[in-house]
């Protein structure tokens, strides 16, 4: 078994407590005991009939040490070689060996009636300790049955009032044996408790259980009893039985709860602090109720939002926090702890304390917005009150006393202060145009230890005054000259006024208006966006020199103007050419369709005709060339080769010169106007030709093909003439305005270079 007792240490840090910590002392045991035989020699007999096997029970040995090394117990036999026992070893049921001797050849009376062998008993100690029993052995008839009990446990109920007079139970052994073998006698085995032993006795005859005396409060509610049966033989044989004992108390008495508390309290109110952390131990609470089974078995509970009750054992709680406490919200609270137990009917009691909340500097100041805007307007005096800024704090003393500053940066000039009371205003006047916002944060801080803060998001809006007037950005002189060439259909738009002013809003809507200058009512300007136009159709009787005078108005108040003066001199032109000339007509002003038209019917007329017309000249010149070709070449002409040209004779010379200007002349001006691959006549084809002509055999068609290859070549040439004509022209026309003459004529001769080449 092992001895220990339960200490129970309650652990706290600083001002809370934390649990309660049980500490199991175990007192060691010592081998300073001996195993003991309760007697140092036994006898005990064989019959010489007895069959080889027979055993016979000896006593066996106690160890008062409670160690479970040193109180165990290993059996030896010493005897002579020539003994025929051996020892036989088993447990029972109290958990104690049980010793036989037993023989393993037949006895024989005659031969030997008495033998002397020794028993060792040595306990596990170190060093360990030892007893020995002296075992005489005689040969005879002996007692060889054991007690039996009807049953190997007893289980028993009482109640807490049993009468003493009364049996708890009666203990019934039986033995097979006859006569005094068969006698058995009853007593308390050694395993039992010295408490049992007080409280319980034993008849040793009749085997009748009895309480020694009435039951007190607090006494244990069950007990163990081991109780050994033995018979009247030589030696004696025993059996060993277990009785377990149940106290049933009726009795039924109201739970005691004792609240022990591990901070400060005066007349059942405890003090905690609202920053102790929610699971902190704050109390003890121990529950007394001594009363057995379900009277005795109590259930406690706690009903509260912040607080709950935590079991550590039977009987025993603690007390915890379950909710964050804040002293703002509540500061006190009321507890009951109720208990209650299980008999019958149920006795319950209740415990009643308070809990007060210290306060903490937990809070942190609270604006009553995230952001905060103010409008000033510019110009106003140092010192003049910008706006409030509210904060609040719940905490008491110092932790609720509040401190405001302004956040900047070394990069950050901010014409404004703050007092503690969190008014804002202004260091020095200030100027929207210099600076319309103001953006920064608020700080305020409390008194606390620590301190807590908070900031705020603040914006000041500089409102503008109407203290800047408007100024003209163009024109940027005063007066500025301007010269106007105007064209018919051309548009009406002359320039645009542009001015600016410092101020902001209203008082930078700017509007235009001509004040002077405009007699003709020829001028107007978009009051809004400052587009000088014409107002009427222009016509020759309104060129010359004007002076307008404008003036740029703000819409603030009061309102505040600025004049200039544009010295135009307007001409009014209704020319075709210096139409396309300008160079202000826009870009998108294209050529009118119907002159374009009347353009490209020009151009194709007069090719036609120029076309007709060489076409006539060329069949009189053939027709002439013909016929002298017929009077007076009748004779072969032979033609040489030099170096790989041809060359005729002297009757010849008048007809190949012109035949050669003819080609000649058919050739370059097919190398004029195309510039892409086409059929030409080839130099070689031209000689074999006049060679048939020398060899006689110049026939018609050459005539006709000559012909048609030169009206083929004249057409042509006045189409491309015409087309590149109509298509320069039409070029020239629909180029925009503002490209320079110079530029659209080399533009132009371009494009009839590609013309000539299509």
């Amino acid at each position: 078994m092992e001895c220990f007792r339960i200490l129970k240490v309650a652990v706290r840090r600083v001002k809370t407590f934390m649990k309660i910590v049980k500490i199991k002392v175990i007192v060691q045991d010592v081998n300073d005991f001996q195993p003991e035989f309760p007697e140092q020699e036994v006898d005990i007999q064989f019959s010489e009939d007895d069959r080889k096997g027979a055993r016979r029970s000896i006593p066996n040995a106690i160890d008062k040490d409670v160690g479970i090394v040193n109180s165990q117990i290993t059996y030896q036999l010493k005897k002579n070689i020539d003994e025929p026992f051996v020892l036989s070893v088993s447990k029972s049921v109290d958990g104690t060996s049980k010793l036989s001797i037993a023989f393993e050849e037949t006895l024989d009376r005659e031969v030997k009636d008495s033998y002397m062998v020794q028993v060792i008993a040595k306990d596990g100690g170190s060093p360990p300790k030892q007893s020995i029993l002296d075992v005489h052995i005689s040969v005879t008839d002996v007692n060889d049955n054991a007690p039996i009990f009807s049953r190997n446990v007893y289980n028993v109920s009482i109640k807490y009032e049993h009468n003493v007079a009364t049996p708890v139970t009666i203990l019934s052994a039986k033995d097979l044996d006859s006569g005094r073998n068969g006698k058995v006698s009853y007593h308390f085995s050694a395993r039992t408790s010295e408490v049992a032993k007080n409280t319980f006795r034993l008849n040793d005859k009749t085997g009748e259980v009895f309480l020694y005396k009435k039951f007190i409060s607090g006494q244990k509610p069950m007990y163990k009893l081991y109780v050994e049966a033995t018979d009247g033989g030589e030696p004696p044989l025993s059996s060993i039985v277990m009785v377990l004992i149940n106290v049933v108390n009726e009795q039924n008495n109201a739970p005691i709860i004792d609240v022990n508390f591990f901070s400060a309290s005066i007349e059942n109110t405890a003090t905690v602090s609202e920053d102790v952390d929610v699971g902190s131990f704050i109390a003890y609470v121990m529950v007394t109720d001594d009363d057995f089974g379900p009277n005795g078995e109590v259930t406690c509970y706690l009903n509260h939002d912040m607080f709950q009750l935590q079991s550590l054992g039977p009987k025993e709680y603690k007390i915890t926090v379950d909710n964050s406490l804040d002293r703002e919200i509540e500061d006190h609270h009321d507890i009951t702890i109720s208990c209650q137990d299980k008999g019958s009917p149920p006795l319950h009691r209740e415990s009643k304390f308070s809990i007060h909340v210290m306060d903490v500097n937990d809070v942190r100041p609270q604006f009553s917005k995230e952001t905060c805007k103010f409008w000033i307007r510019e110009n106003e005096k140092p010192n003049f009150p910008v706006g409030i800024i509210n904060a609040s704090d719940p905490d008491l003393g110092p932790g609720g006393q509040l401190t405001y500053s302004l956040l900047t940066n070394y990069k950050q000039f901010l014409p404004f202060q703050i007092t503690d009371n969190g008014l804002i205003s202004t260091v020095i006047s200030l100027d929207h145009e210099f600076q319309d916002v103001y953006e920064f944060r608020v700080l305020v801080k409390d008194n606390g230890i620590p301190s807590l803060n908070n900031t705020m998001y603040v914006s000041v809006e500089i409102r503008d005054e109407n203290d800047n007037a408007p100024y003209f950005t163009f024109p940027n002189v005063n007066p500025f000259l301007l010269d106007i060439i105007y064209y018919p259909d051309y548009t009406n738009n002359i320039t645009v006024l542009r001015a600016s002013d410092s101020d902001s809003r209203e008082n930078a809507f700017l509007k235009y208006e001509i004040t002077s200058g405009n007699d003709k009512q020829l001028f107007t300007i978009n009051h809004y966006t400052g587009l000088l136009s014409f107002s009427r159709l222009v016509t020759q009787q309104d060129a010359g020199s004007y002076d307008l005078e404008f003036v740029v108005k703000d819409s603030g108040t009061p309102v505040q103007s600025a004049t200039t003066t544009l010295s135009l001199t307007l001409t009014v032109s209704n020319k075709t050419f210096e139409m396309l000339n300008s160079v202000r007509k826009k870009s998108n002003d294209n050529i009118h369709l119907y002159l374009l038209v009347a353009i490209v019917v020009v151009s194709v007329t007069v090719s036609v005709a120029i076309t007709a017309a060489m076409s006539i000249c060329i069949l009189r010149y053939n027709g002439r060339r013909n016929a002298s070709h017929r009077n007076e070449v009748n004779t072969p002409c032979k033609c040489v080769t030099e170096h790989g040209n041809y060359t005729c004779s002297s009757q010849q010379s008048n007809y190949w010169p012109d035949a050669s200007v003819a080609l000649s002349t058919d050739t370059e001006i097919t190398k004029t106007h195309s510039g892409r691959s086409r059929r030409e006549l080839n130099p070689d084809d031209e000689l074999r030709s006049g060679q048939k002509a020398l060899d006689g055999v110049y026939q018609e068609n050459v005539s006709t093909l000559s012909l048609t290859l030169s009206l083929t070549h004249s057409l042509s040439l006045s189409l491309s003439l015409s087309l590149s004509l109509s298509l320069s022209l039409s070029l020239f026309l629909s180029l925009p305005a503002y490209i320079p003459f110079g530029l659209r004529i080399h533009i132009n001769h371009l494009m009839v270079s590609m013309s000539q080449s299509t």
